[in-house]
């Protein structure tokens, strides 16, 4: 458990929070899932039917500022991942993975919510393994967002933050990013749908 005080910085918490932007998660594992989005008329619309405008403008530009997506003006292809963009699907994917198999934060939950709470909970990581510590055979921990992990759930956590602080670290400039635009970090952290 000693590599989730990684992702507990404040300044790693910020840019986690800047990451889970339901938005972002949406159109990162979008392109991701289906490829880039063509300039076909309505093609971007169709693919985020479920985003309003302003949400999807949002996060574009937040993609766009942390070097996740590339678009070019004069190209067919209107929008797709930089390698940046890649990586930080493998953490969305890594983070769902383990949320659906320890039914986190609820069995029932979609994939954003997964990946939003699970982001969430690493950032609140040096608690969380602090409280991991003292609960030695208890039958769980109740977590932020009010579920409950067992010793299992928290221990396999281990493999998310460590794709999480990879990223972070590989991408250094995020951090950086989110420190500077600290304010706006804080007060733009949604729920999913």
């Amino acid at each position: 458990m000693t590599r989730l005080t990684t992702t507990g910085h404040p300044q790693a918490r910020r840019a986690i929070r800047a990451l889970s932007l339901p938005g972002l998660i949406r159109l990162v594992t979008e392109i991701d899932d289906n490829g880039p989005i063509s300039r076909r008329r309505g093609s971007l619309q169709s693919a985020f039917d479920d985003l309003g405008a302003p949400q999807l403008r949002h996060a574009i530009d937040r993609a766009r500022e942390f070097g996740l997506l590339y678009g070019d003006e004069h190209e067919r292809v209107r929008y797709r991942l930089t390698d940046s963009g890649e990586d930080l699907a493998e953490v969305y994917d890594t983070a769902a993975r383990w949320a659906r198999a320890h039914q986190f934060p609820t069995v029932a939950s979609d994939f954003v919510t997964r990946v939003q709470h699970t982001l969430d909970l690493l950032g609140h990581a040096p608690a969380l393994a602090h409280a991991a510590d003292r609960i030695g055979d208890a039958s769980g921990l109740l977590v932020p967002r009010g579920a409950v992990l067992d010793r299992e759930a928290i221990a396999a956590l281990d493999g998310p933050q460590s794709v999480l602080a990879a990223w972070l670290k590989a991408h250094a400039y995020v951090l950086h990013h989110t420190a500077l635009h600290s304010s706006l970090v804080v007060d733009e952290w949604e729920p999913a749908a």
